[in-house]
């Protein structure tokens, strides 16, 4: 297991994070990227915790990704299955959890305020924290991907789904994109990767 955590996240995370996976049982599976999460967490009914991560993540995004799991895993057992699954429940438990990995030995000192701070108030998703979504971004191989802040507006683009938008105006913190198809106009957040089509 250790071998394999290797490939995944930062040497200096594996012994710790290693640790962690058999003190609460956890059979861990690495799967092909799924589009719309980059892990989950079930608890099987022969007992056993289940964790799935998308083999895809860079090893930074893997790092969070798995804690980010075993954190459902552990306020599930300490506060039972009532708690609202990213809860402040789960939110103190991610926060102690996470807390030994942030530090230098781990993460680039250029991530590490970025990181401080998302875990003052960690969200559902670290893609939902725009900064350290993009900053996140930076170690994945290169793509043909744009974030929608990225592209000018009045930019057609295409999601993973093959749905086709053209950008509009942003509100606060969200952009205003038509569905070409339907004229449905829904909203985006700035950090959402998409593929731009030349029309």
């Amino acid at each position: 297991m250790k071998e394999t955590l290797l490939k995944y996240i930062p040497e200096q995370a594996v012994t710790p994070a290693f640790d962690l996976i058999m003190k609460y049982n956890v059979h861990l599976k690495i799967v092909n990227e799924r589009v719309t999460r980059h892990g989950d967490y079930r608890r099987m009914s022969n007992g056993q915790h289940l964790i799935t991560i998308n083999s895809s993540l860079n090893s930074y995004r893997f790092l969070i990704t798995l804690i980010h799991e075993i954190a459902h895993l552990v306020a599930f057992e300490k506060y039972g299955i009532r708690i609202k699954p990213h809860g402040i429940e789960w939110k103190s438990t991610f926060q102690r959890l996470m807390l030994p990995y942030i530090n230098p030995s781990v993460f680039p000192s250029q991530l590490l305020p970025l990181i401080a701070r998302h875990f003052k108030n960690p969200k559902a998703s670290s893609d939902t924290d725009e900064y350290l979504s993009v900053a996140l971004k930076r170690y994945d191989p290169p793509n043909d991907k744009n974030y929608i802040f990225e592209i000018p507006q009045g930019s057609v683009f295409r999601l993973y789904n093959g749905k086709v938008f053209k950008r509009g105006n942003k509100r606060v913190k969200r952009y205003e994109c038509t569905e070409l198809n339907t004229g449905k106009v829904y909203l985006f957040n700035p950090n959402a990767e998409v593929e731009i089509i030349n029309v």
